[in-house]
């Protein structure tokens, strides 16, 4: 049996950059912190933050990339992934990114949240038709935007 799943909630430390492959694939990045906070056996108050690189595909990246900023809260629910390439050095680099399937916008970094308390909760659909039932097709104004 074989599982690779990730849930992770954080803090964006950028706003997501947002870009579109030769293929016309939407694609956005963004990074969360996540800390973890323990006292030592000293009695010392620790803290230790980790960085995570999400990648989010499809609609769900242009969804993404519209409302997701630097220092809100974001649930992320996806599989882990390695790639590896060599540099223009020809030093061999790689990264662990999480591939994000599902999103949920908490908190806003000052202290803003949704206007019912209740995170805003993005998945990847499998068809056009879904996307299309819960996307508006007008343009959306960012200000209007309850959380």
């Amino acid at each position: 049996m074989n599982l690779n799943k990730v849930l992770i909630i954080g803090r964006l430390t950028r706003d997501p950059e947002a870009r579109t492959t030769p293929n016309g694939q939407n694609v956005a990045t963004f990074s969360l912190a996540t800390s973890r906070n323990w006292t030592s056996a000293q009695g010392e108050k620790k803290e230790q933050t980790d960085f995570h690189r999400v990648v989010v595909w499809g609609k769900l990246a242009e969804v993404c990339s519209r409302y997701l900023v630097k220092g809100q809260e974001a649930y992320v629910e996806g599989r882990l992934t390695t790639r590896s390439w060599q540099d223009a050095q020809g030093n061999k680099k790689s990264t662990t990114e999480i591939i994000a399937q599902a999103v949920q916008f908490g908190a806003k970094a000052r202290g803003g949240a949704s206007s019912n308390n209740e995170p805003r909760e993005v998945e990847e659909k499998s068809s056009p038709d879904e996307e299309k039932e819960n996307l508006p097709e007008e343009e959306i104004d960012v200000e209007e935007i309850p959380f």
